[in-house]
């Protein structure tokens, strides 16, 4: 392979809500760019084949079997996984790995990646997510801060378009907002019952990737305004949700300078010993198992999170033997995620007059509210709470025959408002939670990973905090049958996995620095998941994409001025 006449000026592997923002942003700056994707090719609108089917059009109403459980226990855990949505999930027996402790990994193997299944809650991370790790002693320190990405997070919600009202909270910054969804009466007055009991905390609506309203910018997109058809999973129609496949691979293939691969597993980074650069990446054809390799000037890894630690850790060489750049043997370790664990259920009486239209694609939150300028609770780190009010029918709320003419009457009857809560939290970095390779080969002839990862003391004392609070506040908001309970879930099935190739600016510490790029190889970047040195408490792929669109415009200038 030629290193002086690279096929690409960038390569990008991964297509997700990450790698898409990499391709649109090097696109737009006139730069030619390969994006490689290991699984098949989705194409908006056209290959969402479910996206207008009703349940009583499938088979077991939409549902998946017992049968169908026991072959994917796993998957088969993911809250969007069923019948109408079981084509965009990676099924547990298409990619094995060895799980040292329980963990459930979520993936998707499309062009567009899980970008057509998350969940979409977009907040800004605060300054306290950059500064509270170093600052109480659980992690390193971030090489950037909340003013160095507070343009980028701009940059990016304009584009993808973020419902939600302007609050002036500094725990979640305020953004470039689209109109925000509606509360309904009993999620107004638990906010009110909230706001009027505490000082230290507030309640307010959620922000998402939704269009409540389109601008030009959206139009161009070929994007429509959201209708709340809560069908998201199964690819919208409209684009009314932000992905990639309606949104940034469009843009970029506009540009006439995407060219876009699928089916095509990536092996390793070729390293070259010379430049003391990457020259290309090594890929594996997924039908014809042929090992191909492509060249370029730079690359940017996004993979999502664990293979793109898993990339990174198979692409030795003489120089990296132990993976690319992991001088100090850090490399896939500080893996973190999100703590989910605890949820929280409760009725409420009021508002009996008081009914609602209609769905919304996101919930009220509450931000996080401990440890925020200093230490103060019995653990590190915090966590933030969801809420919603659902009304359900009178029959619901009663025991005995679920049929006959009593049942039919009480169906029509409106009950009393059920509430549900959540947890949130973040899970502090720790070297022992990790993945690495086994001597172990998938069916490409790739090490599997492995994933060593577990819950702490830490977790466990967040959790007690967050069911003690909530219960709190929800009998001050005057709801009754509360239960709080503990789901019991392993890691993983958060879908937020982070860490493993963390940023900072010591390279004896981390292997980033504050531009996501190698310390030990220039031209290598990485701003999906893996590159976190903490996780935060806020959802993470608003980050994501604003570290990705920031990391492209140094790199793009670096292109430019020849230094890359």
């Amino acid at each position: 392979m030629d290193t002086l006449t690279p096929d690409f000026d960038a390569i990008v592997i991964g297509s997700g809500i990450s790698g898409g923002w990499a391709a649109k942003e090097f696109c737009e700056r006139g730069f030619k760019t390969l994006v490689l994707e290991r699984g098949r090719q989705v194409t908006h609108v056209e290959d969402y084949p479910t996206a207008q089917t009703h349940p009583w059009e499938m088979d077991y109403h939409g549902r998946i079997t017992q049968k169908e459980r026991e072959d994917n226990p796993i998957v088969s855990k993911c809250y969007a996984y069923g019948r109408a949505t079981e084509h965009f999930f990676v099924k547990d027996h298409e990619h094995p790995y060895q799980q040292d402790k329980p963990f459930d990994w979520i993936r998707a193997y499309q062009v567009g990646g899980k970008s057509l299944l998350w969940a979409r809650q977009v907040q800004r991370w605060s300054r306290y997510e950059f500064e509270r790790p170093y600052r109480d002693g659980y992690g390193i320190q971030w090489p950037i801060g909340y003013r160095d990405l507070a343009p980028w997070y701009s940059h990016v919600e304009r584009f993808i378009g973020v419902s939600g009202s302007k609050d002036g909270l500094e725990e979640v910054p305020d953004g470039e907002f689209l109109p925000a969804w509606e509360m309904n009466a009993i999620e107004e007055h638990i906010q009110t019952q909230i706001n009027a009991h505490y000082t230290d905390r507030t309640a307010v609506i959620g922000r998402c990737a939704h269009l409540t309203k389109t601008t030009d910018l959206h139009r161009q997109q070929g994007r429509n305004q959201c209708m709340a058809r809560t069908r998201c999973e199964r690819g919208c129609p409209l684009g009314a949700y932000f992905s990639s496949n309606a949104s940034t691979l469009p843009w970029a293939q506009k540009t006439g300078n995407l060219s876009l691969k699928t089916h095509k597993v990536v092996s390793k980074i070729i390293y070259d010993p010379q430049t003391k650069k990457a020259s290309g990446v090594e890929v594996i054809d997924q039908f014809t198992k042929a090992t191909e390799r492509y060249s370029a000037r730079v690359i940017f890894v996004n993979a999502a999170t664990i293979n793109t630690n898993a990339i990174l850790l198979n692409s030795t060489s003489e120089r990296f033997p132990n993976g690319l750049g992991n001088d100090t043997g850090l490399l896939g370790k500080y893996l973190s995620f999100h703590n989910y664990r605890g949820q929280i259920t409760a009725t409420h009486h009021g508002e009996a007059q008081s009914y609602y239209r209609g769905r919304r694609p996101t919930s009220i939150m509450v931000p996080s509210f401990r440890n925020k300028t200093q230490q103060e609770a019995d653990f590190q780190g915090g966590y933030m709470m969801f809420y919603s009010a659902t009304r359900t029918d009178w029959s619901r709320t009663q025991q005995g025959p679920q049929f006959g003419t009593e049942f039919i009457q009480n169906s029509a009857r409106p009950g009393p408002w059920s509430i549900y809560m959540m947890m949130q939290g973040e899970t502090v970095p720790r070297i022992n939670n990790r993945v690495y390779l086994t001597p172990e080969k998938d069916h490409f002839g790739i090490p599997k990973p492995a994933l060593d990862v577990a819950y702490t003391d830490n977790d466990e004392k967040m959790l007690k905090d967050f069911l003690d609070e909530g219960t709190a506040m929800l009998q001050k908001a005057g709801c009754e049958n509360i239960n709080a309970y503990e789901t019991h879930q392993a890691p993983g099935l958060d879908i937020h996995e982070m860490g493993g190739v963390r940023m900072g600016a010591n390279p004896q510490e981390a292997l980033l620095n504050g531009h996501n790029q190698l310390h030990l190889c220039a031209n290598v970047f990485v701003t999906d998941g893996a590159c976190m040195s903490s996780t935060g408490v806020q959802n993470p792929s608003l980050t994501f994409m604003a570290l990705t669109a920031r990391a492209v415009d140094f790199a793009a200038e670096a292109l430019r001025e020849e230094r890359l």
